[in-house]
């Protein structure tokens, strides 16, 4: 497989669908390329609707949104640029409900591996609302970011100095007062959605994941603040679950301690599990984001428990998110597909984890009227596997293509344009 340069390909195709042929470039995020008309050819769509592939199709993108899907490729316009996928199969662009992506080195990264969107899971300086910025802008072509800024948790650490108005939560974030003030700032800030805790972390050698550090009282008054404004709260909550769901989160991280009956209380309110499994079982190998003594031998009793969970999580019909606790730095090795796969070795239907990782992941993030599935009218959000991941679920991670907003922003074969 050869990959064409960006000087040599500007000596051969146009400057605006150049874009098309570029290797990511980790260093050198994609800018934006100017949206052009384009149509894939000779596809196998998985919807993430439909438990079913559309044969023979062909999808038509212009202005970023997929304008038509049709199986007559005969009445398409003259002269518009077509990609040929020789039968290759199309799914909607993965959706990592749960990511601490803060810089464009690493947001390139992630959108080279096909994720198209991320649900920030905090991070510092409101790096993810700039992030978010820069693609509604057009100045990079994805992820977009749905962004939360500031973790409200007891203590802020250097988060503190994201912002001049949280020098007067230096003290802690723990009367009603506090809580309420530091949601506010995060939403005065671009925040979509607020994260909080319920209990300690994981991956923190000093800490006790099943601790817990905010009350059901604490957690309902930082739901009921961000309800002002219809902005959801996602919780990381390996323990004390329970008090979570009760105070109305909208998702559970984690969820490694839950009990049947928190889980039942889950699925009567609607709310999401977000287990990050893939980051449980890197805590038990070595590399990746995670490589301490102390967090490998947590992780392997931890393993064992979140799987019973997620067993249980799924046999009760709880909504399960993908997602992969990375910040897709270059030593990470969690991917959105990667959670997909672990899911279906649990037990879950091939494509109700593909659908964990675009439509079910695009509901929790509240955006599925514009993403999630192949349909017209939706953003151009498309993943090209070389093959059908509902035979193999691994297929999904065999990424050929990638287009986010209507842009090429990976192509891996060199199928070229019929012009």
């Amino acid at each position: 497989m050869k990959f064409i340069k960006i000087g040599e390909c500007m000596k051969i195709k146009t400057a605006a669908f150049c874009f098309t042929f570029v290797l990511f470039s980790f260093s050198a995020p994609p800018i934006h390329a100017q949206n052009d008309s384009f149509v894939l050819t000779n596809a196998n769509i998985i919807d993430g609707k439909t438990n079913s592939i559309q044969s023979g199709r062909a999808i038509v993108v212009k202005g970023g949104v997929i304008n038509a899907i049709v199986s007559d490729t005969s009445r398409l316009p003259a002269g518009i640029k077509r990609i040929d996928l020789k039968n290759l199969y199309i799914i909607p662009g993965l959706v990592d409900a749960h990511a601490h992506v803060d810089n464009l080195e690493d947001a390139a990264r992630a959108l080279s591996y096909g994720t198209t969107t991320i649900r920030s899971a905090s991070v510092g300086s409101y790096a993810d609302v700039a992030l978010q910025r820069l693609v509604q802008q057009g100045k990079i072509a994805g992820p977009e970011i749905i962004p939360t800024g500031v973790f409200v948790q007891p203590n802020l650490g250097e988060s503190i100095l994201a912002d001049p108005e949280l020098a007067g939560l230096y003290d802690g974030v723990e009367s009603e007062q506090a809580l309420r003030k530091l949601v506010q700032i995060n939403i005065g800030n671009g925040a979509q959605v607020i994260k909080t805790r319920s209990a300690e972390r994981a991956g923190a050698p000093e800490t006790d994941p099943r601790k817990q550090v905010y009350t059901e009282r604490q957690l309902a008054i930082i739901v009921d603040e961000a309800a002002k404004k219809n902005i959801p709260v996602m919780a990381h909550a390996h323990g004390a679950v329970l008090e979570a769901v009760k105070a109305g989160v909208a998702s559970i991280e984690h969820g490694t301690y839950a009990t049947e009956e928190a889980l039942r209380l889950m699925k009567e309110n609607g709310t999401y599990l977000v287990p990050t499994y893939s980051t449980v079982l890197d805590l038990t190998q070595p590399g990746g984001d995670y490589d301490h003594p102390v967090t490998t031998i947590r992780g392997q009793y931890m393993l064992p428990q979140m799987e019973k969970m997620l067993k249980m999580a799924m046999d009760i019909g709880v909504m399960i998110a993908a997602s992969t606790d990375s910040g897709y730095g270059p030593e990470s090795i969690t991917r959105v597909a990667t959670e997909a796969v672990n899911f279906v070795k649990l037990g879950m239907d091939p494509f109700d984890a593909i659908q964990s990782a675009t439509s079910t992941a695009a509901e929790l993030l509240q955006i599925s009227s514009r993403t999630g599935t192949i349909e017209v009218g939706k953003e151009a959000d498309i993943v090209v596997l070389f093959e059908n991941p509902l035979a193999d679920i691994r297929a999904i991670q065999d990424i050929i293509m990638v287009i986010s907003n209507g842009i090429v922003v990976q192509n891996r074969l060199p199928f070229g344009l019929d012009e």
